[in-house]
Parts: C-alpha cells; structure tokens; sequence
C-alpha cells in the first residue's frame, strides 16, 4: 500500500506531468471504484488541471472547479500512458479501473491488482466531502505537528498500542503498516509498548518519525512513477523482512501475523531481546 513518502513523490511527479493539461474525459472500467456519482464524470470533459497535491495517503487532482481525489489502498497505482495503450475491453481479469485522458491522447491509467478490491475514486466540490480526508489526523510533516501535539496524541491514546496508533489516520494522516515498522525500528521501541510514554520516549519517537519520512521522501524526490515500489521496498530496513538480518544489530528480524496484515521488528533492538507472541504461529505450532 503507497503511504505518505510515495504519494508525496507519486503527486510531485504527476504535478509535473498535468499541470495545466486539459481533460478529455474520465474512463471507468471498474465501476465499483467510483464512491461518488454527483457531479457526474463527465463534469470533468475539457477542464484544465490545476494542481496535484496530497491528503495523507489520498491524492487530490484539482481539475477546473473540482476535484478528483483517488485512495490507492492496499493494491492500487496510477501509471502514466503516452498514449499508446488504449484501454481493454472491461474485464474482472483487468487490473485496470479507470483511465484519465487528456487532449492529446496521453493520460494516466488507475490500476489495482488481485481480488480484493478496495480502490476509491471520488468526484468532489471539495476534498473535505470525502469521509476518509474529512476524519484525518495531522499531517506528521506539517508545521502543526511538534513534540506537544504528538504528546498530546499520544497521551490521548492512553494504553493504546503504539503501532495502531501510529496507523490510525484520524490521529496522525499518511502512516501506514510499513513505515510505522520502520519508525518503531528507528526509535527503538516496540510495536505493543503503550502510547501513553514517557517524554523521553516520546520525543525519541517524534525524531524517529520525522528522520523515517523525510528520509523516504528524499530517496524517492525525482523518481517516476514507475519506480516508486522499488525504491521503497529497497529502502525498508525491517519491515517486509522477516528472516533477513537486522542492518543495526545482526539479530535475525522477526514478525507477528495477524488477521489481514503482519507487522515486523526486531528484538534487539525494540524488545530486548525477546521476540514478541506470535498467535497465529503458535496455533500452527500445536
């Protein structure tokens, strides 16, 4: 799933691609994608594009007078078409679910893979009629967000484990299940330590998320969107690596499996040492 670091470069890159680009119309071959039916599509035919900006995981494409605003979810990407691939023939077998042309054939094609498909489209007035932006916590690269209001969160949560609460995006907007792993491997903390910390942890914590997400956008400043997955899968230093060596200790980088998603860590460095309950395996293991 794309998080802050590559929709912010994911929007810087087609910022550069769009701006100022007229519409020629919205394509949709997946029409569950589309959450929204007033205004219609077709509102969208001959607007020129403003800009492309961010909303934590959502991009925002501020076409004319409104704006289509796109959450990628687990599977989801945008890929840009030169003009050269029109589209297929609508297919559940197709990962693709809408195609964005312009006037001059070029466009963006809105992909999501696999069976479970969870991609959401909106066509809005303004982004904030879309619920998931409407309920969004701070933005963690923001001026708003310090030390305080992360105190302020943080104390909130109460016994709360960290982990959820760093992916909870009413709380904070744009983390999600990998780079909260690798912001807990940076400030050395566990996934299950409560949210309620002290200040020392707490601001140990603040760095770790500032330094993780800044580091992310700058290894991905310039890149197309092609590369994007690459870069982050190869920047990752723990998490989507279970069995591999930690790059910090050399202890071996452990996991926990739950219901719909895994989390991983590694215990020298955030548990002392102990690896965390694993249910699921222990269920196999009996």
């Amino acid at each position: 799933m794309p998080e802050l670091p590559e929709v912010h470069a994911l929007a810087a890159d087609l910022e550069g691609r769009l701006r100022d680009r007229v519409v020629a119309r919205l394509d949709l071959l997946s029409f569950a994608a589309l959450k929204t039916f007033d205004p219609p599509t077709s509102a969208l035919d001959g607007q020129v594009i403003h800009s492309v900006t961010r909303q934590g995981k959502f991009l925002d494409l501020n076409i004319g007078d409104l704006h289509l605003v796109m959450h990628l979810a687990r599977a989801g990407w945008v890929r840009w078409n030169d003009g050269t691939r029109p589209a297929p023939a609508r297919s559940p077998k197709s990962p693709l679910a809408a195609q964005l042309l312009l006037d001059d054939g070029t466009g963006l094609d809105i992909t999501e893979a696999g069976t479970k498909k969870s991609l959401a489209i909106y066509l809005v007035e303004q982004p904030t009629q879309v619920p998931g932006i409407a309920r969004l916590g701070p933005d963690p690269l923001s001026g708003g967000f310090t030390l305080v209001a992360l105190q302020d969160i943080l104390a909130a949560a109460g016994r709360a484990q960290i982990k959820g609460v760093l992916r909870n995006q009413s709380t904070i907007a744009g983390i999600g299940n990998a780079y909260s792993d690798e912001i807990l491997h940076v400030a050395k903390m566990s996934p299950f330590k409560p949210a309620a910390m002290s200040p020392d942890d707490a601001a140990r914590l603040f760095d770790a998320i500032q330094t993780t997400l800044r580091e992310a956008i700058s290894r991905s400043e310039g890149l197309a969107a092609s590369e994007l997955k690459k870069e982050k899968k190869s920047g990752m230093r723990v998490h989507g690596r279970t069995g591999e060596p930690c790059p910090v200790c050399g202890d071996t980088v452990r996991q926990v499996i739950f219901a719909d998603s895994t989390l991983q860590y590694c215990p020298t460095c955030q548990t002392g040492g102990k690896p965390l309950a694993d249910r699921v395996l222990s269920r196999l293991l009996k």
